[in-house]
């Protein structure tokens, strides 16, 4: 209708220069954002390094004007900025890091949503900002590592992120050439999920067919039949964003799939297992996170090299230790860095997993699942 059109981003940069100013003024720039050379004076933002804030609407207001909104494609290259700049900085803690990243990706999403934007220009920035918040999230690592970041709030952004993206290929016509990738990261993400699995299913057949989404309903499919062995084989397949996305959920599977050891090993005189199978197994870093798994659901030990089963020792409490997932995501970076990641289409792409560390005689115990 004449007079309720929205607004079109004209701001060239990453934050707008009248917030730079602002913020300048009262004292909230981040020091990711502050210009070299300031120490004895007042912080100074640098253009460069200034990147535009979080603030939620206000009911009753009128929109921003043009010049505080970003287009897209400034938009596309402020999310790569955090992506390659930011989210490798070693100057600061990853979860101040994530604080800050995860900060500016959702004003990105407020931008395009003040704009109305859409279309493939709309989809690929979110996609990216995405793609960023998901390797960010998951470099945080263990609970202890995040710091004062609240794991509830990071994801309520990862599905809010979610939300808007599919949102997006939902009212335009595309073509979208990574939507396969992202809808199952989607799927990966909420892993277990009917919802997720039933929103899924009522894509078009074509898009199911794509191999990144093939691949995710395989791995959805192994994580709700507990087929251990199978679960993390293919969870070693996966490319780096995906075991990303998944990345949440290795814990309880271990939880799961020790579970189930318990009740398939369990004597009352005690049965032995090395714990060098259980590192194959269950993708863990080394014989201590498999010690430390054991330890936290009371197994006890046998020397530093084999785990016993005793009836009526096996205890779950709080959460299953989360582990460094180096074999299952840090080591798939190979060498690329994070803008590299985000900007690829990675549906076709697989990681070769390594050989098996165990004995070509080791079966998996019954009660884990078949091992193809």
């Amino acid at each position: 209708m004449p007079g309720c059109e929205l607004p079109q981003g004209i701001c060239p940069d990453m934050c707008p220069a009248a917030e730079r100013a602002e913020r300048e003024r009262e004292r909230r720039l981040h020091r990711l954002e502050v210009a070299p050379g300031c120490r004895g004076g007042p912080p100074r933002a640098d253009p460069q390094r200034a990147v535009k804030e979080y603030r939620r609407p206000a009911a009753g207001k009128p929109p921003p004007p043009p010049s505080q909104l970003r287009p897209p494609s400034v938009l596309l290259a402020t999310v790569r900025y955090l992506a390659g700049q930011v989210a490798d900085c070693a100057r600061a803690s990853r979860a101040e890091v994530a604080s800050f990243v995860v900060d500016r990706l959702r004003a990105v999403r407020l931008d395009l949503a003040l704009q109305g934007a859409g279309g493939a220009e709309a989809a690929m920035v979110l996609e990216t900002a995405l793609a960023t918040l998901l390797a960010v999230v998951a470099r945080l690592g263990p609970d202890g590592a995040r710091g004062p970041l609240d794991a509830v709030l990071l994801q309520t952004q990862v599905q809010e992120s979610f939300g808007s993206l599919r949102r997006c290929y939902a009212q335009s016509g595309g073509p979208h050439p990574r939507q396969a990738t992202f809808q199952g990261l989607f799927l990966l993400y909420n892993l277990g999920s009917t919802e997720a699995l039933r929103e899924v299913l009522q894509l078009p057949a074509a898009l199911r067919a794509c191999p990144a989404l093939r691949m995710a309903l395989t791995v959805d499919s192994a994580f709700r039949e507990g087929n251990t062995a199978r679960l993390f084989r293919l969870l070693r397949s996966l490319p780096y964003l995906q075991s990303c996305a998944v990345q949440g959920h290795v814990g309880h599977a271990r939880r799961l799939a020790l579970a189930r050891l318990t009740h398939a090993l369990s004597t009352s005189k005690g049965q032995t297992l090395p714990l060098s199978f259980m590192v194959h197994l269950l993708a863990l870093d080394g014989l201590h996170e498999a010690r430390d798994l054991c330890q936290a659901h009371r197994l006890p030990l046998d020397g530093g090299e084999r785990v016993v089963f005793l009836r009526g020792h096996y205890a779950e409490e709080g959460l299953p230790p989360a582990g460094t997932c180096h074999v299952l995501v840090g080591s798939k970076l190979q060498g690329r860095t994070l803008e590299e990641v985000v900007m690829t289409e990675e549906q076709d792409e697989v990681v070769h997993r390594p050989a098996s560390p165990t004995c070509g005689r080791c079966t998996s115990p019954r009660g884990l699942g078949q091992s193809n």
